[in-house]
């Protein structure tokens, strides 16, 4: 089972998201987008898992999330990865707040613990809007992302963390909330 762990976004911030995609169509660039309904905060992504780990993945997410309440971040601003003149990824910002990143850390020590590698790179929590397929349109989307580069998108009111299943398929990946650990608590 391919998954993930993630923060989910409300109907208000993709709802901002579809139309801030909707406008950088507009440019012609070469991007595969990603559908509003998919997008997510990811903080840690598994690959592969066997079912049968599932409860143990879960239990340690439970343990992070016990030592958080609820947060807010807010998404505001556009940039790429890794640069301007390699265009990859076409991103969303999020605000970056010390409870964040604990989060991010605890969840990543809790699944190292069930062997999962520790992550290396920095934490930059984005999300992603699209994926460059070739440098179509490079000069133009550099233009909007400019453009764009401090628009105030929307708040995410942060109230529990999600295990996701991916599915991949010809229609693009299709995403099945696993388990939702809610912050302060546990599972729901």
């Amino acid at each position: 089972m391919r998954s993930f762990i993630a923060i989910e976004l409300s109907e208000d911030v993709k709802s901002g998201l579809a139309g801030l995609q909707q406008d950088l169509k507009g440019c012609g660039a070469d991007i595969r987008w990603v559908k509003p309904d998919n997008i997510h905060l990811t903080l840690k992504f598994l690959g592969d898992i066997d079912e049968k780990n599932v409860r143990n993945i879960v239990k340690q997410i439970e343990g992070a999330c016990l030592n958080y309440s609820f947060f807010d971040l807010e998404i505001s601003g556009i940039g790429v990865f890794p640069n301007i003149k390699s265009l990859r990824v076409l991103w969303a910002g999020v605000q970056v707040i010390d409870t964040l990143e604990g989060l991010y850390r605890d969840i990543d020590a809790g699944m190292a613990s069930l062997g999962f590698q520790l992550e290396k790179r920095k934490f930059s929590p984005h999300l992603t809007l699209g994926r460059f397929r070739t440098m179509k349109g490079k000069g133009v989307i550099a233009d909007k992302i400019e453009l764009h580069k401090n628009d105030r998108i929307g708040m995410i009111n942060v109230r529990a963390v999600s295990l996701i299943r991916s599915d991949l398929g010809p229609a693009g990946a299709k995403y099945t909330r696993v388990a939702e650990i809610v912050l302060g608590r546990g599972m729901t």
